[in-house]
């Protein structure tokens, strides 16, 4: 079903193949489709809701929203990690921590980004990735409720668990007393 844009609801058919092959894609939240309706002109649409089969997960019914330029959408926008590998702090052990893998955010339909990116190359332990530190937020402007200070990620500290520390240690503690123990000939 299509709604929105001061228009009435209109009931459209999708092939379920296309529509799966296209939540399985990502992103989808925030792609603005082109459908085909009766009246033979492409409207811009956003997906608004999915409802799937409770045991085959295939899609029954999906709903979309009419968009219009100029006219901001509230959307879901993904952030993407670049960097990983040059990154100082996760080459001493320290382990990336995703505090958020999207964004909510107000944008005109036609600007909305595919994903946001962060790069995590200088990131150090205990560094942190904010807001305004994601690229391609031009033009975006953060939902209510949330802070431009707030943390997209960050990289932890390595962390060790107790009983491997303790299972070392008496390891350790073994080979030591084998290594000082007389030998039998």
């Amino acid at each position: 079903m299509v709604y929105g844009g001061k228009q009435e609801p209109v009931i459209i058919s999708l092939d379920p193949r296309l529509v799966l092959k296209e939540l399985h894609r990502g992103g989808w939240s925030s792609r603005v489709y082109n459908l085909q309706v009766e009246s033979g002109e492409p409207v811009p649409a956003l997906i608004r809701d999915v409802q799937l089969h409770p045991v085959t997960d295939a899609p029954l019914h999906v709903d979309f929203q009419r968009v219009a330029a100029g006219h901001k959408v509230h959307v879901q926008v993904a952030i993407a990690f670049t960097g990983e590998e040059q990154a100082p702090g996760i080459k001493r052990g320290g382990v990336l921590n995703v505090v958020r893998h999207s964004v909510d955010v107000e944008v005109d339909p036609v600007s909305i980004p595919e994903h946001f990116t962060v790069d995590l190359s200088a990131l150090d332990i205990h560094d942190s990735v904010r807001w305004e530190d994601l690229k391609g937020t031009e033009g975006v402007v953060l939902t209510s409720g949330q802070s431009a200070d707030m943390v997209i990620a960050s990289i932890a500290p390595p962390t060790i668990d107790a009983e491997m520390e303790a299972e070392a240690a008496a390891k350790a503690a073994a080979e030591a007393e084998a290594a000082a123990a007389p030998k039998k000939k």
